[in-house]
């Protein structure tokens, strides 16, 4: 297998240049919380299907390997999915929401790709001011005779929260190259720098379809991520992501706060480059 460009030496240079889309990964990168791992607790399966993930995501085997096994286990509802885009909610990553308002006001293209199930990340994007179609997910199809299937008039806006799991649409996003799959037809016809930001390996292995993967471990930190990424986020939020993207010395109100708090945090050593000549040209661009 080919080895990713991020994994290899950084090139010596001493500039920065500026990114015009950015695509975010959403579970332990835009909201504190694995998806999966949240059904599977309240389903009392935790244990097992936490070690399955946590398995992918450290690359000890390959996404595809587990990723059906678990939602055959599990087979959530309609009101689970819905439960878990509050929770998405409710465990927000500190500045997620300011970050991709920020970009979009710099006209920035933000998107979110994910390995999670398309009903709940589309929601929770939506309510971030991301374009649906900028939202890419894995779609599931539902037993509509689940529960008491007959009783319509109890069925919120028309759906049967008793609607079970029946299986996933086997897209590019539940195989473990998938994602750098999306990336690279999302990316194409469009021109401008690219930037990801993601916890996972999945992330890490989609590197060498941008101009920089950018590792988070806000939330949880993996070694294999924080050893190759290009940039790698320590701090527990995304304020960092602000600064690396648009490279200036500041931004207008209403986003000058969470900007300036990105740019401390790259002063103070909370994100790692593994080109140091890099950090030097994106703070003289930032005027430090």
């Amino acid at each position: 297998m080919p080895t990713p460009r991020q994994l290899e030496p950084a090139p010596a240079r001493a500039d920065w240049a500026p990114f015009d889309l950015v695509i975010f990964d959403c579970d332990s990168t835009l909201s504190a919380v694995e998806g999966i791992d949240e059904l599977a607790r309240w389903q009392g399966s935790a244990d097992e299907v936490a070690a399955l993930t946590t398995q992918a995501m450290n690359g000890e085997v390959p996404l595809e390997a587990v990723y059906s096994r678990r939602l055959d286990l599990l087979r959530p509802t309609r009101d689970e999915l819905r439960r878990l885009v509050q929770l998405y909610r409710e465990r927000l990553v500190p500045a997620a929401a300011e970050v991709v308002a920020a970009l979009q006001a710099q006209d920035r293209q933000v998107y979110i790709v994910s390995g999670g199930l398309a009903e709940a990340v589309r929601a929770f994007g939506l309510s971030l001011g991301v374009p649906s179609g900028n939202i890419f997910a894995v779609s599931t199809d539902y037993d509509a005779l689940s529960g008491r299937w007959w009783e319509t008039w109890k069925h919120p806006r028309g759906r049967n929260p008793a609607e079970r799991y029946l299986g996933h649409d086997g897209g590019p996003l539940t195989i473990g190259h998938g994602k750098r799959d999306i990336i690279q037809r999302l990316r194409a016809g469009q021109r401008g720098r690219a930037m990801l930001v993601g916890d996972g390996t999945s992330d890490l292995e989609a590197g060498d379809s941008v101009d920089l993967f950018v590792g988070f471990g806000g939330v949880v930190r993996r070694d294999k991520v924080s050893a190759a990424a290009g940039v790698f986020i320590g701090c527990p939020g995304l304020a960092p992501v602000l600064p690396l993207a648009v490279a200036r010395p500041t931004v207008p109100p209403p986003h000058a706060g969470v900007y300036a708090a990105g740019v401390d945090a790259l002063c103070a050593g909370d994100v790692a480059f593994r080109n140091p000549l890099a950090r030097a040209g994106l703070l003289r661009r930032l005027g430090r």
